[in-house]
């Protein structure tokens, strides 16, 4: 509760929750207003317009970073949010796709300079390291409970109501979300050291490739995205077009991959105080792998049944939980405080490129080869990255000092150090922040 008693973190956190789940109302009715233009060719429509979302994210949150110092943060979070606000409530009155793909680019532009600006106002404003750990737990349980909720609620919504009127509710709450950031004090940013645009904009990369344990997630990055666009982009045909079911029962089966997110959230910051960052977030690796897995084993052998399904995509949202949620932690070590806003970018790019590749991939190929071939394919690039991580993040990573005098700390098998932490002075300063907050 000491968390939530910092009001203007309080204000923020309740933006995001709102606007999250307005963002999850959306992810719904996007796959059903595709599968409504397109039919059978629902798969190829969304991974086209998810990929024109990576597409933004990957080429305006750096250059949102390296200019995000020159201007009056909150003033440039609500407007963001006014511009998705009105770009969703358009897009119930589309009748072809590529308006669909106009609006997702306008809307995705929007948000790929919101979340790094986003991401980089909390450090300013929760300063104690206790605190940071939660506000970290904190925005990975609101997204669970957004995976959760939101199909849940859109599911029931959709008994009496048709898809485009979920739209209205992102509208909605991405209105909220700007009238709850302008009432929040959110100090501008400190300028950065580098005065060149791109040297600020690629100096998160730089460091991504200089850092083993930045590889590491680097690497991990493409496991969570290999076996999350399953979810995100085969769902709404497998329910359909294999097992015959609804439109609720596509909300259903999103909603199974969320309780998976949601169950390992809940556990999990306890289990980060005793268990090393790296040994979980590779653990998380093996769960999606195996889910992947018997993903292809169950399309392979023409198991179309809802209890195995929705079994394999719990296991989907547990293990990319346990991917995401020590991932800004791990990026918080590698980095002095002056150079958080432009690592942080530089996971938020990094982990959208592999989305980049693995949406057109799930969508495009399942059109034309079957899930079987399409879910092969992304087993495999999931085991790629697995073992990439494991070849280049070491066991014994020395973490660089967070306070002026503090020695250096090696930490096994990528630890955070959990002792150190503890005899530290409760007002230690901390800088970064959560990378996975959901955007669509």
């Amino acid at each position: 509760m000491g968390l939530f008693a910092i009001r203007d973190y309080r204000r923020l956190f309740s933006a995001q929750v709102i606007a999250l789940f307005g963002t999850g109302l959306a992810t719904v009715a996007l796959g059903l207003l595709a599968y409504d233009l397109a039919g059978p060719r629902a798969g190829g429509v969304l991974a086209t317009a998810l990929t024109i979302k990576m597409v933004a994210y990957v080429v305006v949150a750096p250059l949102a970073a390296a200019y995000v110092d020159r201007l009056p943060r909150r003033w440039f979070l609500t407007a963001l949010d006014v511009v998705r606000a009105l770009v969703v409530l358009a897009l119930p009155f589309v009748t072809e796709v590529w308006q669909v793909y106009v609006l997702i680019g306008v809307l995705q532009t929007a948000s790929a300079a919101f979340t790094p600006t986003f991401q980089a106002v909390i450090p300013d404003i929760v300063t104690r390291e206790a605190d940071y750990t939660r506000a970290l737990s904190a925005s990975q349980v609101a997204s669970t409970m957004e995976s959760l909720l939101s199909p849940v609620l859109a599911a029931v919504a959709l008994t009496f109501m048709t898809f485009n009127l979920l739209f209205l509710g992102t509208s909605v709450g991405f209105a909220v979300s700007a009238l709850l950031v302008l009432s929040t004090r959110i100090p501008d940013a400190r300028p950065s050291a580098r005065t060149n645009a791109w040297d600020r904009a690629m100096s998160g990369i730089r460091t991504f490739a200089a850092t083993p344990s930045l590889r590491g997630v680097m690497a991990l990055n493409l496991v969570v995205a290999a076996a999350g666009s399953i979810v995100v982009v085969n769902t709404v045909n497998y329910v359909r077009d294999v097992l015959g079911g609804t439109q609720s029962d596509v909300a259903w089966m999103l909603a199974a991959s969320g309780t998976g997110t949601l169950l390992v959230a809940l556990v999990l910051p306890r289990v980060l105080d005793r268990v090393a960052d790296r040994l979980v977030m590779l653990t998380g690796a093996a769960v999606l792998l195996l889910a992947v897995g018997a993903a292809v084993a169950m399309s392979a052998a023409s198991i179309a049944a809802s209890l195995p399904t929705g079994v394999v995509w719990v296991a989907i949202g547990g293990g990319m939980a346990l991917i995401i949620t020590p991932t800004g932690r791990v990026l918080r070590r590698a980095v002095d405080p002056s150079g958080i806003p432009e690592v942080f970018a530089a996971q938020f790019s990094l982990s959208h490129l592999a989305w980049l590749v693995t949406y057109p991939i799930a969508g495009w190929v399942a059109t034309r080869a079957g899930f079987t071939t399409t879910w092969t394919v992304l087993a495999a690039l999931a085991a790629i990255g697995a073992l990439t991580a494991m070849a280049v993040w070491p066991r014994t990573e020395r973490v660089p000092a967070e306070q002026p005098g503090t020695a250096a700390i090696p930490a096994e098998d990528g630890e955070l150090a959990t002792a150190a932490a503890g005899e530290a002075e409760e007002g230690t300063l901390i800088a970064g922040q959560c990378s996975c907050v959901r955007t669509v």
